[in-house]
């Protein structure tokens, strides 16, 4: 499971940090033009990196940094070993703003046989969650601006 998070993180890792100091002849970029941009990812950065710091410990299930959406896998509490929550949060916008992202928390419960069962989350849950990740992105913002 580690190992499987790792390498997740890993290919995040290269996708967000392309290669731009590769140069063809001529010390242009590699694609021909002196002064074409380096590729980025299609959604706002900063909500990018804060809902991967805010959701780090809940296990990933897949992320699309085109796309601007990250599902994680369920995750049971320690605690309380009889429920699971598992997350989808899309980040809508280029820039950053709080109507550029939004979360969605499912949850299901332990029945007496073992299985799982659907149940609610309140809508309070998504909010706090969208609001713990909106901070952290400004802080981001703030740090990088240093």
């Amino acid at each position: 499971m580690a190992l499987k998070r790792l390498a997740s993180l890993a290919l995040m890792a290269i996708c967000l940090f392309p290669a731009t100091g590769c140069a063809g002849r001529g010390g242009g970029s590699p694609l021909g033009g002196a002064n074409q941009r380096a590729v980025s990812i299609g959604v706002n950065s900063y909500l990018w990196r804060a809902t991967l710091d805010t959701l780090a410990f809940m296990p990933l299930a897949s992320a699309d940094p085109y796309g601007g959406v990250i599902i994680t896998d369920w995750y049971v509490n320690p605690d309380q070993p009889t429920e699971r929550f598992k997350a989808t949060v899309y980040i809508l916008d280029t820039r950053l703003r709080a109507d550029g992202l939004n979360v969605t928390v499912f949850k299901q419960t332990k029945d007496l046989q073992g299985g799982w069962l659907d149940g609610s989350t309140s809508a309070q849950t998504e909010t706090d969650i969208e609001n713990a990740i909106l901070t952290r992105a400004r802080q981001l913002r703030l740090s990088s601006a240093r």
